[in-house]
């Protein structure tokens, strides 16, 4: 007999397994004195509050990465319908070598809302605050932004459809970033340079799981705007969903393969393809502005042993006729790599404790010159660069970080300031 048949038995066992069919006599007493519409008013007014507080204020909540989205952003998969909120928030303290000044910043308080319209449509978006504040000009003022904003049709496993604002499926952090779920406080700097998290452009696309363990995502978006790049990268191409220019579209798509006979591992690839030239005029003519960008990543967790490695390439198309419009060399050719390595201690500290403590080691470099149109300058080499960082990662529980880190900075061209950075992250 399952529980739900010895719950609905009509036979003593019920009675006893269900004593609110009997009540007591200090119950008796209580209403005595209300009348039986007064009682039923109580009665309703407490079962509402207790449903109230059972869909906002979970028993259990379960912190896991689905659909291409962070532990708590993809909390609307796991109600079975209507409101679902999360977030997460980092700040940390920044002390530079070289005589910078030292930094204490806000960096990024963030709400995810979503709502499960039934079982297979809804609607997910992120808003984020960062910097404690909002300013004209640079982000470093502060700004608050819709991260993403779309409409999923779960259709069936291997085909579902998702549009609007969408996080370009690229790297482990642009689609996965809250704070506790990297290690550093800040995030590597070649998934912001080379790989420009968080990268989110207008479109639409499909995504799903082909075979066990086997997950491809593939959206055609607007392109990037070609008037934004630098000698820094791509990262001010992006348009962010804020009156997007759609002359030019690019299609990205990516393919993860978590292998179910190796525990923990997952391999996978993307690329982004499109013109990034949307009808402007460079040099007194337009230009495609074709750009690519590849990479590849593969990440093992086993028991306490953490392992993260990433390699992109990418190129720009007409670097010349942009270089001379913009008066700064922009590259045709750019690159990053780091690997990562980190491992839990705690269970070497403390044998029967739940907690994380992980040392972790890092190692990037990436140049968005390594090719430079002829006639062109690459700086001596100042964007050629490479670092060095090492620290800490402890978790009293699982969705709060406290994190330090050390970041040796290094070009080609000259020294660069090392920071010393100490921070706290958390998720809901």
């Amino acid at each position: 007999m399952t529980s739900s048949d010895h719950l609905s038995s009509d036979g003593p066992a019920s009675k006893e397994a269900n004593p609110s069919k009997v009540p007591d006599k200090s119950t008796k007493a209580q209403g005595a004195g209300k009348s039986d519409a007064e009682r039923k008013t109580d009665i309703l007014a407490s079962e509402v509050e207790k449903l109230k507080t059972k869909l906002l204020i979970p028993d259990k909540r379960e912190y896991k990465v689905e659909y291409g989205l962070g532990p708590a952003a993809s909390e609307v998969y796991r109600v079975n319908r209507g409101l679902s909120i999360g977030g997460y928030g980092e700040w940390y303290y920044t002390n530079y070598s070289q005589g910078v000044k030292s930094t204490f910043d806000d960096a990024r308080a963030v709400i995810y809302v979503g709502y499960k319209f039934n079982d297979w449509i809804l609607m997910n978006s992120e808003f984020e605050f960062e910097h404690g504040s909002t300013g004209e000009g640079s982000e470093q003022k502060g700004e608050v932004s819709n991260e993403f904003a779309y409409l999923d049709f779960l259709l069936n496993p291997k085909s579902n459809v998702r549009t609007g604002l969408l996080l370009v499926p690229m790297g482990f952090i642009n689609e996965i970033h809250e704070g506790p779920t990297f290690h550093g406080n800040r995030r590597p700097t070649v998934e912001q340079v080379i790989i420009p998290t968080t990268w989110r452009e207008m479109g639409a696309g499909i995504w799903g799981q082909l075979a066990e363990g086997l997950q491809y995502r593939m959206y055609g978006l607007n392109g990037l705007d070609a008037a934004g790049f630098t000698s820094a990268g791509i990262s001010e191409g992006r348009q962010n969903g804020t009156y997007s220019l759609a002359q030019d579209f690019a299609f990205t798509g990516r393919l993860d393969y978590y292998m179910p006979f190796v525990p923990g591992l997952q391999v996978g690839a993307s690329s982004w393809v499109g013109n990034s030239g949307q009808d402007n005029e460079y040099a007194g003519s337009r230009v495609n502005a074709l750009t690519q960008l590849y990479e590849g990543h593969i990440q093992w967790r086993y028991k306490g042993f953490e392992m993260r490695a990433l390699g992109a390439v990418g190129s720009i198309g007409n670097a010349a006729q942009l270089s001379l419009a913009k008066k700064e060399t922009i590259g045709s050719q750019n690159y990053g790599w780091y690997t990562e390595f980190a491992y839990d201690v705690m269970p070497f500290l403390f044998t029967d404790s739940t907690q994380y403590l992980a040392p972790f080691f890092r190692y990037e470099a990436y140049n968005t010159l390594a090719k430079v149109p002829t006639g062109f300058t690459n700086y001596d080499g100042l964007y050629d660069q490479w670092i060095f960082q090492g620290g800490l990662t402890y978790k009293p529980i699982t969705n709060v970080a406290v994190k330090l880190d050390y970041q040796n900075f290094n070009s080609a061209a000259r020294p660069l300031p090392d920071q010393f950075n100490l921070g706290v992250a958390f998720m809901y």
